[in-house]
């Protein structure tokens, strides 16, 4: 059951937990270390069973009229199972509960890594469009892809 966390210490763990068991996608410790720190003063929700994370997803406000997937994570293991779309439906209704017109979301572009061309087709499929790539944003082996979604 996908329910959003409120306690800072409890955001934060969940997100150190699930990214450091991805380290295909979230390989640096420092990355990690630092979205775990910013996920305790951001919306998240996560599957928390038997007191462990199976997946969250964060909400962060980039404008008045945007915010982005600041940062989501599924247990490797639970891939392919719908945890993903079930943990991106609160966030989306807390974008359009609070006023947010357009949410977006950061990945590697498409045809760079196998696991990121499903990244990549996870948010097609959520209904997001590709709206910009900056090649050197992060690092020239992994250009930053970004999706726009409009909320309705």
């Amino acid at each position: 059951m996908i329910t959003e966390l409120k306690e800072k210490t409890e955001k934060e763990q969940a997100c150190r937990e699930i990214l450091s068991s991805l380290p295909d996608w979230f390989g640096n410790p420092e990355s990690v270390e630092e979205y775990a720190a910013s996920c305790r003063e951001l919306p998240v929700w996560a599957d928390i069973c038997s007191g462990t994370a199976a997946g969250f997803i964060a909400f962060r406000p980039t404008s008045g009229c945007a915010g982005e997937i600041y940062v989501m994570g599924v247990r490797r293991e639970l891939h392919r199972r719908g945890l993903g779309r079930e943990l991106f439906r609160p966030l989306y209704d807390y974008a359009r509960e609070n006023g947010f017109q357009f949410l977006t979301v950061k990945t590697v572009q498409q045809g760079k890594y196998p696991d990121y061309d499903r990244t990549n087709l996870f948010y097609k499929s959520l209904g997001f469009l590709e709206l910009e790539c900056f090649p050197g944003l992060w690092d020239e082996q992994n250009p930053c892809q970004v999706y726009i979604m409009d909320v309705k």
